[in-house]
C-alpha cells in the first residue's frame, strides 16, 4: 500500500464542530433526534446501508438512523464506499492511509482487509490528497460515536464500467462477513437553480413531488439491480451524487447467494428544504438499510404477546361494544419496529375479515390492535362483527419491506406475497392465499391482477410495478 500515514480530516470545523466537546454534544443530539423520529425498534443483522453525507447539522439526523443500527450490531469493520465530488480516474480506489484523525480521536484502517482487496481485480491505490472527500470523512464522527472500536476500509468509487463494478463486487461479496458491513455514501435529489435541476415548480406541492421522485429511485435500489437503479436515475436526469458507490453496494448484495432473502428498508428520509424552510434549494437525504429476511422476524415470545393483544382487543370490543385497542403487555423493542401488517379473522375456517397496511407508519405494537378492530368492523365485504359471535380466530401477518421484482418469472408461489401497482390501481395478496390451492406463479399473479381490478396479464406490462414480500404468519 506504500507509505502508511495518519490523515487528519480537513472537514473538522467546517462540516461539523472542530472540538471534541461540541462535536460530542452535536452527535448526542443527532442520535436522540433520530430515535424520536424513527423510534427504538431496530432491526438486527444489517448487511449494508446507504447514508447521506451533508454537513452534520443537515443530514446528520437521517444518517444517525444507520449508525444507531450499527451501534446495536457492533461490527468489527465498516467498508465505506464514497466518491470524489471533484472527479477522478475510473476505479475503486483505496488510499494508502492507516488511520484517520477527527476531533474524537483516530479511526484505524483495517489494513489486512485493504490488502486483500488491493490484491483483487477491480481495486487500486491512489493518494489520499487526490481522493480526499467529505463523502467518506463525514461518516467518521458518526461511526466513532456508534462503534468506537470499529475499523474502516475507505473505498473511493469513480466511473466504474459494468465490468469493473462486477469485478469489485465479486471481491467485496467474498470478503464480507457478519462482522464487516458496507456503507455507501450518497445524498439523493439536489433540487434548485444552483444544481441546474428543477423538473417541477417550487410551489406548495414541491415537498410531495421531491419525495415521490426520490421514492422512485429508492424503489429501484430495492431491486438490488444496479442497472435498474442507474436507469431510473438516467430517465429522470437525476442529481443523485453517490450513484457510483450505491451501484457498487447493490452489485455486491445482488451477487450474494442470499440475494433473494435481502430486503431494503427506508430507515429515515428528510430534505434540507424541510429543515431550512427553503425548498428553492433543497437536497434529499435517505438512509436505507439492507437486512436478511430473518432480521424482520419476531421471536416466539413477541409473537405470543402480539397475538394476545389482538385477541384481547377483539374480546374487549365484543364484551363492551367499545372499539378500543388493547396494547401488548410487556412489549419488547422488537414490537416497536415499523413494518407492514395484516390482521385476518376466520370463523369456522371461513374468512370473516381482513385488513392491513403495507406501509410502516406505526409501530407493530399499536398497528396490530388497531388493524384487529378494522378487520372486525371495517372490511366492507362483511357485516361488522357482533358481540354474540363465537369461534373467531385471529391471524397476524407481519410483512417484510416490499422489493421491486422487474422480472415476474422470478416470483415464487407459496414463498412470496405480491403487491401490484398499475396506473391508479393496486392490489395485494398475502403469500398464504395460495395455501390449499394448486396455484402456479402465473395463477397467483393473475389473481393479484384481478384483485387490483386489472386485466390478468397486466403484470407483464413494463409500466406495471410488481413487488414481492415475505410474511411471518402468527396464529
Amino acid at each position: 500500500m506504500g507509505t502508511l500515514v495518519c490523515h487528519t480530516t480537513p472537514y473538522s470545523g467546517r462540516w461539523y464542530p472542530g472540538d471534541r466537546p461540541r462535536l460530542n454534544a452535536l452527535l448526542e443530539e443527532l442520535f436522540e433526534r433520530s430515535a424520536a423520529r424513527t423510534g427504538p425498534g431496530l432491526f438486527p443483522g444489517g448487511l449494508a446501508f446507504v447514508v447521506p453525507h451533508a454537513g452534520l447539522i443537515y443530514s446528520g439526523t437521517v444518517a444517525a438512523a444507520a449508525y444507531r443500527h450499527l451501534a446495536q450490531q457492533s461490527p468489527r469493520t465498516v467498508v465505506v464506499l464514497g466518491f470524489t465530488h471533484h472527479g477522478g480516474p475510473a476505479g475503486a480506489w483505496i488510499p494508502p492511509v492507516d488511520r484517520y484523525r477527527t476531533p474524537l480521536g483516530e479511526v484505524p484502517v483495517d489494513r489486512e482487509l485493504a490488502r486483500e482487496l488491493l490484491a483483487r481485480p477491480g481495486f487500486g491505490s491512489l493518494r489520499e490528497e487526490v481522493l480526499c472527500d467529505h463523502s467518506i470523512e463525514i461518516q467518521l464522527p458518526l461511526l466513532q460515536r456508534a462503534v468506537p472500536a470499529a475499523t474502516i476500509v475507505p473505498v473511493y468509487v469513480t466511473s466504474l464500467s459494468p465490468a469493473m463494478r462486477r469485478q469489485a463486487a465479486a471481491a467485496l461479496v467474498e470478503l464480507l462477513t457478519p462482522e464487516r458491513v458496507l456503507v455507501a455514501s450518497s445524498d439523493f435529489t439536489h433540487y434548485g437553480d444552483a444544481f441546474r435541476y428543477k423538473p417541477f415548480a417550487t410551489d406548495a406541492a414541491v415537498a410531495m413531488r421531491l419525495e415521490k421522485l426520490d421514492e422512485g429511485f429508492i424503489e429501484a435500489a430495492g431491486s438490488l439491480e444496479p442497472e435498474r437503479f442507474l436507469a431510473a436515475l438516467e430517465a429522470a436526469r437525476a442529481t443523485v451524487c453517490g450513484r457510483e458507490p450505491v451501484a457498487l453496494l447493490l452489485e455486491t448484495l445482488g451477487a450474494s447467494p442470499a440475494a433473494e432473502d435481502i430486503f431494503q428498508v427506508t430507515l429515515d428520509y428528510q430534505t434540507s428544504g424541510e429543515i431550512t424552510g427553503d425548498y428553492s434549494h433543497s437536497v434529499s437525504y435517505a438512509t436505507l438499510g439492507y437486512f436478511p429476511w430473518s432480521s424482520y422476524l419476531l421471536a416466539e415470545p413477541d409473537q405470543r404477546i402480539l397475538l394476545e393483544s389482538a385477541r384481547a382487543t377483539l374480546r374487549h370490543y365484543q364484551q363492551t361494544g367499545r372499539p378500543e385497542p388493547v396494547p401488548p403487555a410487556g412489549a419488547s423493542a422488537a414490537l416497536l419496529r415499523r413494518l407492514g401488517a395484516f390482521v385476518t379473522l376466520h370463523q369456522q375456517g371461513r374468512l370473516r375479515g381482513c385488513v392491513g397496511r403495507c406501509t410502516k407508519a406505526d409501530p407493530l405494537a399499536s398497528a396490530v390492535p388497531q388493524l384487529t378492530l378494522s378487520a372486525a368492523l371495517e372490511d366492507t365485504r362483511f357485516p361488522p362483527v357482533r358481540p354474540e359471535e363465537t369461534g373467531l380466530e385471529v391471524e397476524i401477518s407481519i410483512l417484510s419491506p416490499m422489493k421491486w421484482l422487474p422480472e415476474p418469472s422470478r416470483f415464487r408461489v407459496h414463498r412470496d406475497g405480491g403487491y401490484l401497482r398499475a396506473a391508479t390501481r393496486s392490489g395485494l395478496l398475502l403469500p398464504q392465499v395460495a395455501e390449499g390451492r394448486s396455484w402456479t406463479a402465473r395463477d397467483f399473479l393473475e389473481a393479484l391482477a384481478q384483485k387490483a381490478g386489472c386485466p390478468p396479464k397486466v403484470y407483464e406490462d413494463p409500466q406495471t410495478r410488481l413487488f414481492v414480500f415475505r410474511a411471518q404468519v402468527i396464529q
